[in-house]
C-alpha cells in the first residue's frame, strides 16, 4: 500500500484484507452468526480481532459450530466465501486474538511501528458495522485520533478475576486510542488505518454507548476506542 495514499486509494486497498469473523453452524438459522470485524496480516493466512469477538468455546465442528471468517472473493465486488479458521493466540490483556485460515494467502494490511501516533492524526476504520445488516461488504467511517489515554479493561466477569487478572490490575494500565469516528459494535476487531501512511495504527475495541445497544445503533456517540497497534506486533512475534 502506497505512502501517502488518499483516502480513496486507501479504502480500495484495504477492503480486501478486511474480513467478517462468525461461527458456522450447518444446524443453525441462520447458519452463520457474525460476532465481529477482523482484518489480515502477516503472510497472508492471519487474522487479527478481539479476543471477545470470539466464542469461549469452539470444538472444531461441534454443535456449537465451527469458527469461520467470510472474506471477499474478488477485488471490489460483493462476493464472498466462508474459510474455516483456528485460534492460534489469544492476548486477553489486550483484547485481541490471532487466527489462521484456511485457503489461498490474501492480501495483508501493513502494520504501523510505535511510537509515532500523534493526536489529531486523521485516520480510517474499516468493517462491518451492523454486522448482517447490511450484508458483508466493509464499510469506512472517517475521523481523528482525538486522545491518546491511559485505560484499564475490566475482566468480563467475576469468574475472571483470578491472580493474574488482579495483579495485571495493580500493575496499572496502559494507552489507548479514543477516536473522533462513529463506530458500532460490530466494527470490534476491525483496523484503525492512518491515512497518511496507509497502515495499520490500532484494532477498534469498544464504542462508546449512551443508553442501550439499539441506541448506539440509532444514535451513535461518534466516541471510539482502539487498542495500539504495537500490542499486535507483539501477539505476531515469533508467528
Amino acid at each position: 500500500m502506497p505512502a501517502q495514499a488518499g483516502l480513496e486509494e486507501l479504502i480500495a486497498a484495504a477492503k480486501p484484507s478486511v474480513v467478517a469473523v462468525g461461527v458456522f453452524s450447518p444446524t443453525s438459522s441462520p447458519r452463520f452468526t457474525f460476532r465481529g470485524s477482523g482484518f489480515v496480516v502477516g503472510a497472508g493466512n492471519f487474522v487479527v480481532t478481539n479476543a471477545h469477538v470470539l466464542p469461549e468455546i469452539n470444538p472444531p465442528g461441534g454443535s456449537e459450530g465451527s469458527l469461520v471468517v467470510v472474506v471477499p472473493t474478488q477485488a471490489g465486488g460483493s462476493a464472498t466465501a466462508a474459510r474455516g479458521a483456528t485460534l492460534l493466540g489469544r492476548d486477553r490483556e489486550h483484547d485481541l486474538a490471532l487466527l489462521r485460515i484456511e485457503g489461498p494467502a490474501l492480501p495483508a494490511l501493513p502494520l504501523a511501528d510505535e511510537p509515532r501516533t500523534r493526536e489529531g492524526a486523521a485516520v480510517a476504520i474499516i468493517g462491518f458495522p451492523i454486522g448482517g445488516a447490511l450484508g458483508f461488504t466493509p464499510v469506512t467511517h472517517r475521523g481523528i485520533v482525538s486522545s491518546i489515554t491511559a485505560i484499564a479493561l475490566p475482566a468480563p466477569g467475576a469468574q475472571s478475576l483470578n491472580s493474574q487478572a488482579i495483579n495485571r490490575l495493580r500493575q496499572g494500565s496502559f494507552d489507548i486510542y479514543q477516536l473522533d469516528a462513529t463506530a458500532y459494535p460490530g466494527n470490534s476487531g476491525g483496523p484503525v488505518l492512518e491515512v497518511e501512511s496507509g497502515k495499520v495504527i490500532a484494532v477498534i475495541n469498544m464504542v462508546l454507548v449512551k443508553g442501550s445497544k439499539e441506541t448506539a445503533i440509532s444514535h451513535p456517540s461518534g466516541i471510539s476506542y482502539a487498542i495500539p497497534v504495537r500490542f499486535v506486533n507483539e501477539l505476531l512475534k515469533g508467528r
